[in-house]
């Protein structure tokens, strides 16, 4: 699988960067906030020196942009005074452009195998395929490590027979840590009836592990039908150091609970420990046959107060503990999170946020000069056109009539149809005519693309904001009031999502970035983005220029919102675009436009879960989380 990283951001494409070379020189680089970066993205420290590594997203430029771009770098690498260099970037890229590159980079650069281009990320990712998993960006391009992760997922859904787990394994008698001597009593026993407890051991759990108790809960390990009762009995009679027993009304009626009390009597019996078993009282209710006279720890007050004394009980009772640092073990938050929502073997459809491209031009054209012509002029004259234009070698490509051409360029150069060459052949294959292959002639697709999205959001109004990952539209004072609710959904399943709001002295102001994508088929990809203003009681507010405050404000304001309020806001956001059409039609020339949908994509899951969903629409909108308000005591100042 060859990858153009076409799909990943500036960001995402600087994290991908470190983390290859890092694995191919065995070295940790460091990574940065994001904003001037000095001209590095990772940096290495050595007795020697620094090893800067610098990446450039040029995924839709070419070679001699990047030489240019590196030209104008140049100060910059000088300054920081690097022991080594390295230069990583998405263009492709043939060995005289590396030479060029090497020539403009200087001493700095230890020779041009310090500078990876396209292919040589490729090679990476094949040398460890594992970062393939770890970056989410590539798995759009790689359908075989969605099948793998798809699969994986469904797999990992349902129960399948297994033999004795890990976990309750190396407790037994017998157990390799054990090297055949007898085991030591060193473990805190769970145990507890109904279902409804997971949550309570889950919590108490690993924070008897951070006091240095080592905790067994038979959570980890048993499953309805599972029949290793016999097993966790052996393991209380040879490993337990204490029973800590969940006390309520189903405990005192559980036949197979009852039967592990009594096992844990006889235990405490030839132990000589009339404390052996903790009751760990969790409500009011009847006493436990066998334990009727001891003492319970009180959890009705509080869990909190609870833990306080049951330390102090462990403490005072010299339950032994791990001598060396804590160690919590991370299946009880993977369990948490994994028991939280529950897989159902039934398919469920699932909204995207991509929208597909319906129509598109039959052919993009090529027009030459057909006399001397001031290249500058003709940039200059492509920038202001009102359609996309793109710049190739002496001439121009652009969708628009061989007329228009000729009256818009009329003051510059006479301009002929030389050839017209078929859209989807183009994207797919590129064109050797005009020296360009397929990734370039894909790059300036999207580039054009993108050109046209940018003149239909800046007719409708939309406040344009550059993020580090792309430019992004938002919804102004014009189209959507503060506190407006824009209907959106089917009739019969009518909704309302704000797009404008006040919180916390700011104004928030939804948008989108969208990512034109050609594979698996034709779409725009819509990243949700979020703007503030100050507000200042005007319905615009005041613009905030420092981004760094305006990342705080994200991470803020935005914490609260779910997944239910994005998807509405999109929809939302759409419904304004799209008006009463089905369509949002951006325009490539004076007679031809790319149609796309209005309305996501909708996906089939093989699976659903079986998610509460007990809010509606005005509901999640008034919830006071949907603003992402922090308690006083974790208020984050702005």
């Amino acid at each position: 699988m060859k990858y153009d990283f076409a799909n990943l951001s500036h960001s995402e494409f600087e994290d991908l960067c470190r983390d290859l070379v890092g694995a191919e020189l065995e070295i940790r680089f460091e990574a940065f906030a994001e904003g001037p970066d000095e001209g590095m993205d990772g940096r290495h420290a050595t007795a020697d020196g620094s090893i800067i590594l610098q990446a450039k997203h040029f995924e839709r430029s070419g070679a001699a942009k990047l030489l240019s771009k590196m030209k104008a770098e140049r100060a910059k690498i000088d300054q920081l005074k690097p022991s080594r260099y390295i230069l990583a970037t998405s263009s492709t890229l043939t060995p005289k452009n590396k030479t060029d590159l090497a020539a403009v980079i200087g001493p700095w650069l230890l020779g041009t195998g310090d500078i990876f281009g396209q292919d040589d990320l490729n090679a990476l990712l094949r040398k460890f395929p594992s970062l393939v998993t770890a970056h989410e960006g590539l798995w759009l391009q790689s359908g075989a490590v969605l099948q793998s992760m798809i699969t994986q997922a469904v797999s990992d859904g349902f129960p399948k027979p297994a033999t004795v787990p890990k976990p309750l394994a190396r407790l037994l008698p017998g157990s390799p840590e054990t090297n055949d001597e007898p085991p030591a009593r060193d473990v805190l026993f769970i145990l507890k009836a109904s279902p409804t407890d997971d949550e309570f051991a889950l919590w108490l759990a690993p924070k008897l592990e951070a006091e240095g108790y080592q905790v067994f809960a038979d959570i980890l390990t048993l499953q309805p039908g599972d029949r290793w009762r016999r097993e966790v009995s052996r393991a209380i009679e040879s490993r337990a150091a204490k029973v800590l027993l969940v006390c309520r009304n189903a405990t005192a009626d559980d036949q197979a609970m009852q039967d592990d009390i009594d096992i844990a009597l006889d235990v405490a019996k030839e132990l000589g420990d009339d404390r052996f078993i903790i009751q760990l009282k969790l409500e009011q209710g009847r006493k436990i046959k066998g334990l009727g006279d001891a003492i319970a720890v009180d959890f009705v007050r509080g869990w909190g107060e609870g833990l306080n004394t049951l330390l102090d009980t462990l403490k005072r009772q010299r339950a032994p503990r791990q001598a060396n640092a804590p160690v919590i073990d991370p299946n009880w938050e993977i369990f948490r999170r994994r028991g939280a929502i529950t897989l159902k073997n039934e398919p469920e459809r699932l909204t995207s946020n991509w929208l597909r491209i319906v129509e598109a031009p039959d052919a993009i054209h090529f027009y030459e000069p057909s006399g001397v012509v001031d290249l500058d002029r003709v940039r200059r004259f492509a920038a202001n056109h009102p359609f996309p234009i793109a710049i190739q070698g002496r001439g121009i490509l652009t969708f628009e009539r061989e007329e228009a051409i000729a009256d818009a360029f009329a003051s510059v150069g006479r301009f002929k149809l030389k050839r017209s060459i078929p859209l989807d052949r183009f994207v797919q294959e590129g064109d050797r005519k005009l020296g360009l292959e397929r990734q370039p002639a894909q790059n300036l697709i999207n580039v054009m693309m993108k050109q046209a999205w940018f003149a239909f959001c800046r007719d409708k109004g939309l406040i344009e904001y550059q993020f580090s990952g792309g430019t992004g539209f938002h919804a102004s004072s014009a189209i959507a009031a503060i506190g407006q609710r824009i209907p959106w959904g089917k009739q019969g399943d009518r909704r309302s999502s704000m797009l404008r709001n006040r919180a916390k002295g700011h104004i928030w102001q939804f948008g989108v970035t969208a990512l034109p994508s050609f594979w698996p088929f034709w779409h725009f990809r819509l990243k949700s983005r979020v703007l503030f203003a100050g507000d200042n009681g005007t319905a615009e507010g005041l613009p905030i220029d420092d981004k760094r405050k305006m990342h705080r404000l994200r991470r803020t304001i935005c914490k609260g919102w779910r997944n239910k309020q994005w998807h509405g806001r999109m929809l939302a956001f759409l419904e304004l675009l799209s008006g009463e059409s089905a369509y949002i039609r951006l325009r490539l020339s004076s007679s031809d436009e790319v149609v796309l949908e209005a309305t996501p994509i909708l996906f089939s899951s093989p699976v659903s879960t079986d998610l509460p969903d007990t809010q509606d629409g005005d509901d999640e909108e008034t919830d006071l989380s949907t603003l992402g308000r922090p308690d006083a005591d974790e208020e984050d100042p702005i």
